[in-house]
């Protein structure tokens, strides 16, 4: 496990320093301080490297354990964990520069495009779904377009700060704004789906 995570650390590095295109599986192997076929032995192709470095940064910051609803847990807490940990997953450095990344590499490779779609943003709005749709079931909220909803949670989570970050204008926001960035998110997304 010590050496897969050596690997992906690795990965994350150079994918984000050198570009897709330009990192080859022997600059992550000597990254890392192991061999080519231990590279090869964990990761099959750069494409898998790519897509599990992209899943072990989301993971990072949105365990699936974000995505559960526990027994007598209020809805709002659950939401609001739920968008401190995007938050900060989209406002790290890593984030911001793996997305800088693919905006210039989505147009040149659409391969790439969908390994990134659906590793990162399409898995976290999945997970987001099922929850949605275990909260509509217990009748505290109305959400009959489940994955629609969460798009538009995680939109509004993005905002402003995120796109101004993307673009380098101004700074990321103090732990006070970013919380009450997160609750304003919250208590719309309530208002919009209470019944």
């Amino acid at each position: 496990m010590a050496k897969r995570q050596a690997i992906l650390d690795a990965a994350k590095t150079l994918f984000l320093t050198k570009g897709y295109a330009n990192t080859s599986m022997d600059a992550v192997a000597a990254l890392a301080g192991v061999s080519k076929l231990t590279v090869y032995s964990h990761f099959t192709d750069k494409e898998t490297l790519f897509s599990s470095a992209i899943l072990a940064k989301c993971s990072e910051q949105l365990p699936d354990l974000f995505f559960e609803l526990p027994d007598g847990v209020p809805i709002e807490t659950v939401l609001s964990a739920i968008g401190r940990g995007f938050v900060a997953l989209i406002n790290s450095e890593e984030s911001l520069n793996l997305h800088r990344l693919m905006m210039t590499l989505g147009s040149q490779d659409p391969k790439l495009s969908q390994i990134f779609f659906e590793a990162g943003p399409e898995r976290v709005v999945l997970e987001m779904e099922r929850l949605l749709n275990k909260i509509h079931q217990t009748g505290a909220l109305h959400i009959e377009g489940a994955h629609y909803a969460a798009e538009h949670f995680f939109c509004m989570l993005k905002g402003s700060p995120n796109f101004r970050l993307l673009y380098g204008y101004g700074g990321v926001l103090t732990a006070e704004e970013t919380e009450a960035h997160v609750q304003e998110v919250v208590k719309v997304f309530m208002r919009a789906y209470r019944p």
